[in-house]
């Protein structure tokens, strides 16, 4: 595409012979190529290290087509699989992440804390404690995310849904869930209860096709509605439900598609790796210092959710040597000290 830019705030317009213009911020644009880029490097380490190490030429060579059959096994059955359905759950959190936090105006509103990932967890442990195979579990987890999903914003509405009664009713609903998930955990035998408490901290080990295709699914039709359909207009929506009204947004309606697409992105990344901590959370805060950018800087952040469960599946693998830590002890460790840390920075400003 060739044409001509021009400065419009701290945008560029690209503008092209036809017509069409196409308006980005240079810093978000390098932002989110570097993340992409940090994520497909980090998987490229990943699928050439383990009790088989290939170097990077061969893992190359093994994904265009070539390579040894023990190497095409390791790395197309075992290896590629599990970075996939990496890729897919952090791009998804961290998507769902910055879309709860836009319609709230709330930095803290996250799956996590606002409940639909406890009512995911709650699916699956319905599943467990009656017993079930292992698509039984990740289909009762979406269920439990859209029923959850639905309880709250049946319970938040009144002449529409705002952002500090969707924050105070999804909490609470958050903590009478979490007691629900502790007394399933009771009632179900040792070794389920054992294997659910793996599930529940979110792991991404023995992760395989089957896991990742249906979450391929959901974010090739919710990712496109998101972005082009609902972009735009999300980021006046957070100037305030009067602002975006006044400039012809309908907010009540736009408001229920951001939401049920944001829950079906929690929901089935919870059905293929469990309910993996503070991923929602962290990555738009950390995409919003990297880019200075106003607004959901909404495919920055999903690269940046990428590259950090990615990164933290390498770390969990890789930190003790012949035992495996679930990746989401890694990122509940990553994630507190950001936020310790981001803590401190604000005290140290004045602003707390």
């Amino acid at each position: 595409m060739s044409g001509r830019t021009s400065r419009l705030d701290t945008a560029t317009v690209l503008r092209t012979p036809g017509g069409l213009s196409l308006r980005y911020r240079p810093r978000a644009l390098a932002v989110g190529v570097a993340a992409a880029l940090l994520a497909v490097g980090l998987g490229l380490v990943a699928l050439g290290s383990g009790d088989y190490p290939m170097g990077s030429a061969d893992v190359l060579r093994t994904l265009a087509g070539g390579g040894t059959p023990a190497e095409q096994f390791i790395v197309h059955e075992l290896r590629l699989p599990r970075l996939v359905t990496a890729l897919l759950v952090g791009a998804a959190l961290s998507l769902a992440g910055t879309v709860f936090q836009s319609l709230v105006r709330n930095p803290l509103g996250s799956p996590d804390i606002l409940g639909f990932t406890q009512g995911a967890s709650a699916g699956a442990l319905v599943v467990v404690v009656l017993g079930g195979s292992s698509l039984a579990l990740a289909g009762a987890a979406v269920a439990g995310g859209l029923a959850t999903g639905l309880v709250i914003y049946a319970l938040a509405w009144r002449r529409g849904v705002h952002g500090y009664r969707l924050i105070l009713v999804g909490i609470g609903i958050a903590a009478i869930l979490t007691g629900v998930n502790g007394y399933l955990l009771t009632r179900a035998p040792l070794m389920d209860a054992a294997r659910a408490v793996l599930w529940l901290t979110g792991s991404l080990d023995g992760r395989g096709w089957a896991n990742a295709g249906p979450l391929i699914a959901v974010l090739v039709v919710v990712t496109p509605v998101v972005l082009v359909l609902c972009g735009p207009a999300l980021r006046m929506m957070e100037l305030g439900d009067d602002t975006a009204n006044a400039l012809g947004v309908p907010v009540r309606r736009l408001r229920l598609v951001l939401l049920t697409a944001a829950v079906l992105l929690v929901s089935f990344a919870a059905a293929a790796a469990g309910p993996v901590s503070f991923v929602a959370l962290v990555a738009p805060h950390v995409t919003k210092r990297l880019t200075r950018a106003p607004g959901p800087n909404l495919l920055p952040s999903m690269a940046v959710g990428a590259a950090l469960l990615v990164g933290a599946d390498l770390l969990a693998q890789r930190a003790f040597p012949g035992h495996q830590l679930p990746v989401g002890v890694v990122t509940g460790v990553i994630g507190g000290g950001y936020l310790v840390w981001l803590l401190a920075l604000e005290r140290r400003a004045g602003r707390l």
